[in-house]
């Protein structure tokens, strides 16, 4: 008859068994939450890990996939769209309300008053100085040259010079007599897009203080090779990706609209241009040069994942696959056409295999280090 402790640990031995009992290897995979370990190929993560690392998996099926025109782009703003509020006269910025991009303005409301009262060269009372001395010398001029004293060129140039005085010195009048500043007003009604100045800042003429945008509406011009000429017809939406982020803005979603495909390359260049219209919802910066994916026409029974499953190797490309609750099996895969979300597998994957599409770089940690990175119960 065994003893009971002989027994005890063939039970102990029994329960110390790999997920995969058959692998030929004979070494247990610890059954302590924790531990994570790599058999033939196998990575063994627990349920709780994953959750903790925010491994997700979804099972691959083959299904539609847009044609994909690579191309470079730019973000542009719609005709008419914007204005810029510049600075009319020289002197101290002052805010009449408080005002924030996104802030709406009327047209011809005031937006900013420019007051110079407290600059050592006020150019409002020199202004006024130069605008009384011209009058002065406009309206004996104007006496004289009847008599012919003044010759008539003399007097167009005297005219001249009055008529640019006033102009500047209508230009503080009003409620600059007030102490109020001169009033700058937004050409159009909208909403403020970038504010260029602060309370208190000095400007000169000329000087852009605001922009303001009258509409969320944006234009996408892409510059499509001309290799890709015989597919233009089929071109359907377009999916674009900033360089100063890691989204992918989709078309469909944001209202766009195929405007303009061109029928010929411009002079000298090798590219054909491509133009959409879209509602501004993810606060492009106008200017803004992106990474474009024309969309064609779509393809069925494709196996696609989502970039954020491969991992690259030595110029090799692998995704992670789920084969049971906490093993996991590193593929290589070749990859197709990608429309910046995902990506075409065109060999690898298997109808209903399950793919880890979050937290793959914590799966490939997780077998090159025998543990999830930050935890730290490691064995």
């Amino acid at each position: 008859m065994y003893s009971k402790t002989f027994l005890s640990c063939a039970l102990a031995a029994l329960l110390l068994a790999s997920c995969h009992m058959g692998d030929g290897h004979g070494e247990a995979a610890d059954a302590h939450a924790g531990e994570t370990k790599e058999h033939a190929g196998e990575i063994v993560i627990s349920a709780d890990e994953a959750k903790a690392a925010g491994i997700v998996s979804e099972a691959v099926t083959p299904g539609e996939f847009s044609g994909v025109i690579p191309a470079g782009g730019k973000i542009l703003a719609a005709t008419g769209d914007e204005a810029t509020v510049v600075a009319t006269v020289p002197g101290i910025v002052s805010f009449t309300r408080g005002l924030t991009e996104g802030s709406s303005v009327a047209k011809g409301g005031t937006v900013f008053t420019i007051s110079s009262r407290n600059l050592q060269d006020d150019p409002a009372r020199q202004a006024a100085v130069a605008y009384r001395t011209a009058k002065g010398e406009y309206e004996r001029a104007a006496k004289l040259v009847e008599d012919k004293i003044v010759t008539q060129k003399e007097f167009n140039q005297i005219r001249s010079a009055y008529e640019a005085a006033k102009i500047a010195y209508e230009a503080y009048s009003g409620s600059a007599k007030q102490g109020a500043g001169v009033a700058v007003k937004s050409p159009i009604g909208g909403y403020v897009k970038t504010c260029l100045v602060k309370e208190g800042d000095y400007v000169t003429v000329g000087q852009p203080l605001m922009n303001v945008t009258q509409t969320r509406k944006l234009y996408l011009k892409a510059n499509v090779p001309e290799r890709y000429y015989s597919q233009m017809g089929t071109l359907r939406s377009a999916k674009f990706k900033t360089a100063y982020g890691d989204s992918v803005y989709d078309l469909r979603r944001m209202d766009g609209r195929l405007v303009a495909a061109g029928k010929q390359t411009g002079d000298g260049s090798p590219y054909i241009p491509v133009t959409f219209e879209f509602s501004n919802r993810a606060d492009v910066a106008p200017g803004s040069f992106v990474e474009t994916y024309l969309l064609t026409a779509p393809r069925k029974g494709i196996i696609s994942v989502p970039v954020s499953a491969l991992t690259d190797e030595q110029g090799v490309t692998f995704v992670y696959v789920q084969t049971d609750a906490t093993c996991y099996e590193r593929r290589e895969v070749h990859t197709g056409e990608t429309d910046g979300e995902r990506v075409e597998i065109t060999a690898g994957l298997k109808d209903g295999e399950k793919v880890v599409v979050k937290g793959a770089m914590q799966v490939r940690l997780a077998g090159a280090s025998t543990a999830i990175p930050g935890h730290t119960h490691n064995h």
